[in-house]
């Protein structure tokens, strides 16, 4: 399945493609692509429905979040072996892990705000996890269970905020618009091998990031055993699982977004997002 929440921001409503691509209106019978929806029995709810006999959204405009009221925004550092190596960092022995507001949580095609004294703003392709059961203390065998599905995320940066200005990486993760995901929520049933995913982002036409899911360090089962044993995981819960090299930061010398350029990314079978770039004012 392919879930989406489509609508004006605030009022979006939840939505599923049909066989053909089209968004067929899911509001008749779920509030909403969050919570309790995305367990286990609410995804195979879902699933026992048929698209075809839901109404057919024409114009669906606007596509929102594909995920509502997430509680933690969950975000792993250098964890892609060839993009440690393009900052000069060494490889992590265990996980870095480190948090995103969810206030930075936006649409997939909405601008990206460059924040107010920004001048390092850098861009990141990754691949996102959905949890749908809740997880603590959960084994590496079992840790799959507790995924709902996969989204694509931006996992936009302010790196001197981030690295620059003391304290943790947070402050340059989290401000408004920095963490576009979507378009769609792709169930895990759908997504044969979460670590066989080829990923690329380009700005104004040119390709920076083209790599793929298999340099990940930490794998996708993994970070899910792993992050539980540390805080529980509800469902909705998203983790942003690190990216490949082609980051602005990593470039010879660094290159960093400006207002007015256009940011295009996508994660095979996931979907693919589009962005302008805005200044804050």
């Amino acid at each position: 399945m392919k879930l989406l929440r489509y609508g004006p921001r605030g009022t979006e409503k939840p939505g599923i493609l049909d066989s053909d691509g089209r968004v067929r209106d899911l509001s008749g019978h779920v509030g909403d692509i969050a919570g309790e929806v995305l367990t286990s029995a609410g995804l195979a709810g879902i699933a026992a429905i048929d698209p075809e006999s839901l109404p057919l959204v024409a114009e669906p405009g606007r596509f929102g979040p594909c995920v509502a009221r997430t509680g933690k925004f969950i975000c792993v550092g250098l964890n892609y072996a060839d993009h440690a190596a393009e900052t000069g960092a060494a490889i992590p022995e265990e996980p870095i892990l480190f948090m995103k507001a969810t206030s930075a949580i936006t649409g997939p095609d909405d601008n990206v705000i460059i924040p107010r004294k920004s001048r390092k703003t850098d861009w990141e392709v990754e691949l996102g996890v959905v949890i749908g059961d809740e997880a603590r203390y959960v084994s590496l065998a079992d840790a799959m269970n507790h995924v709902a599905g996969y989204c694509l995320i931006n996992d936009v940066s302010e790196r001197e905020f981030q690295a620059e200005r003391g304290g943790q990486w947070t402050k340059g993760k989290s401000a408004d618009s920095f963490g576009p995901i979507g378009p769609w929520l792709v169930s895990r049933d759908e997504v044969a091998d979460p670590q066989n995913l080829k990923m690329w982002l380009s700005v104004d036409g040119v390709m920076r990031q083209n790599g793929s899911t298999r340099t990940m360090i930490f794998g996708v089962a993994f970070l899910v055993h792993y992050i539980s044993q540390f805080m529980s995981l509800q469902p909705g819960d998203i983790i942003s699982t690190g990216t490949p090299p082609g980051v602005g930061l990593g470039m010879k010398p660094p290159v960093f977004l400006r207002a007015g350029q256009t940011i295009r990314l996508g994660i095979e079978g996931l979907g693919e997002q589009t962005q302008l770039t805005v200044d804050a004012a």
